[in-house]
């Protein structure tokens, strides 16, 4: 297998062969990755549930991610924030959802200023050829005392596209579907702006890639 760089990438976006709902903008393409945004839907796993045995622990390893039961679930709009508490354990939605042709696979990496921040993306590994639809992400914030200010646009994992040697079968998945400002502003001025101030929409609107 290897690695494909940013044009082979871009072809395949033109192509049709990759693709991404909303479209990319110029900040999320890297020399040989695609950086992931974060979502705006936030699931925070109940500890216990009521039963007809009484008051039962919930045990997260039994956790179905389509079961909103065993969660509280945060839908956040634009230019509203998550604060993500010490010791915190949720799940997060990418704000793209993506499409992988049969020839490809991709893998996930949390990126290194995803990790400065103290927190730990627990969820890395492979994304099957042939997957379509939204990343559901586990995240952690490993301080002991911080609370980490997540913001729905901000750059938070990043994709590597692998050749495989031939096309493969594609498998359904059942998934188919503490300073961060200042953080967010060393990676660009007019990225972080438009993510502080809530406009998602100027951003991806703004900013498209141009496929020549």
């Amino acid at each position: 297998m290897s690695v494909i760089t940013k044009k082979q990438i871009l072809e395949k976006i033109k192509k049709g062969e990759i693709s991404f709902t909303p479209n990319l903008d110029v900040f999320q393409v890297q020399a040989h990755a695609i950086d992931l945004r974060l979502g705006f839907t936030f699931m925070i796993p109940k500890k216990w549930h009521l039963t007809p045995h009484g008051r039962e622990s919930l045990d997260i390893l039994n956790f179905d991610k389509v079961n909103n039961n065993y969660f509280d679930v945060v839908e956040l709009e634009e230019g509203q924030h998550f604060d993500l508490l010490p010791g915190e354990y949720i799940l997060v939605s990418t704000l793209e959802s993506m499409k992988v042709p049969d020839s490809l696979m991709a893998v996930l990496y949390p990126r290194s200023s995803t990790n400065r921040k103290g927190l730990s993306l627990d969820l890395t590994g492979i994304i099957d050829s042939g997957y379509e639809g939204q990343l559901t992400l586990p995240i952690r914030n490993n301080t002991q005392s911080q609370v980490v200010r997540l913001y729905p646009g901000e750059r938070l994992c990043q994709i590597v596209f692998e050749t495989l040697s031939e096309p493969v079968q594609a498998r359904k998945s059942k998934y188919h579907q503490t300073d961060i400002i200042e953080g967010i502003k060393r990676e660009n001025g007019t990225e972080s702006s438009l993510i502080l101030n809530g406009k998602i929409r100027e951003l991806k609107s703004e900013h498209k890639i141009t496929l020549e």
